[in-house]
Order: C-alpha cells, then structure tokens, then sequence
C-alpha cells in the first residue's frame, strides 16, 4: 500500500468515526437550538391567524429540535394587514409539537400567536386571536447584539425566546 493510499484510508476512518460520534451524541439526549437558516427550512412562507394569511419573516425565527425529533420553532409575522389591537399583541407564530412549558405555564402541542407587551409580559393565543396565557418576561440588558427574535439556551436550563433583550424561558 501507497503512503497516499494509507492517509486516504486513515482520513475516511476519522471522517466516519466523526459522523458516528455525531450521531451518538443526538441519540444521548442533545437538544439542538436551530438559528434563521434552520429554522426557515421548516416554516411556510406564509400563516393563517385570525381569518388571514400573512407572510413569516424567515430571518427573524428560531426553535429548538429536542432530542427525540420534536421541535418548537417561532418566527416573526408581518402583521401590516391586521387590525392594530390585533397587531398589538400578535408579533409571531409560534408551533410546538410537544408539550411545553414557557415560564411557569403549560402549554400543549400546537400553533399558537404571540406577542411581548406592554408592562412586561409575554402572551400565547390561539389561531382565533383568543388569549390562551399571559407570563412575565425578563430582560438580558448584558446581550450585546440583540436581534428583532432569536431562540437561545438558557444557562440555568431550557431555552431562552428572545425579542431584542426581553426574553421568556421554555423548556420540556
């Protein structure tokens, strides 16, 4: 065998315990925060809310992918052609196929509006624009370059849904 022969031959072997060791770690319980470019592969282009289609904004979304396969992902909507007190407290979608609990409420599996309003809080609706929960909201005022919506894990557990620097926790 050739020098050249034996590299290739070691370079496949690392590549493919590489990719194993990849594999194991998901199968091991990691849950995977997914940024836009993930996030917009799985969301329509548009969403039904309140009798009306409206446009997502792909590059303002975010989720998670748990470990088993399910996912939570929430994306920003442009809500231009809704009524303002509508538009007031439904920012984006929100879809989750797993039960969740975003901070101290339960929420089933679904699709869901939400909103962060005035007085601090974070609010989930159905699809008809009904109020389903209310929660506070924190602030990160350390986070040096907040974005219009992004999903990040949260250092004490879960996971963090960001609008700027005012931000909800969720997790399993």
């Amino acid at each position: 065998m050739s020098l050249r022969s034996i590299v290739k031959l070691a370079v496949t072997g690392v590549v493919a315990l590489a990719a194993m060791a990849g594999t194991q770690a998901m199968a091991q319980g990691s849950d995977t925060v997914l940024k836009a470019a993930d996030a917009q592969k799985l969301l329509p282009a548009s969403v039904y809310y309140k009798g009306q289609s409206a446009p997502v904004q792909a590059r303002n979304s975010g989720g998670v992918k748990f470990a088993d396969g399910d996912y939570v992902l929430a994306t920003l909507v442009d809500t231009s052609g809704y009524s303002t007190g509508i538009a007031a407290k439904y920012q984006g979608y929100f879809i989750t196929e797993a039960p969740i609990k975003v901070g101290s409420a339960s929420l089933p599996a679904g699709v869901y509006g939400f909103g962060f309003i005035a007085d601090n809080k974070f609010i989930i609706t159905d699809v008809g624009a009904h109020d389903v929960f209310t929660v506070d909201t924190a602030s990160d005022d350390g986070m040096k370059r907040p974005m219009p919506l992004q999903v990040l894990a949260d250092p004490g557990g879960g996971f963090r849904l960001y609008a700027g620097r005012k931000y909800v926790n969720f997790s399993r």
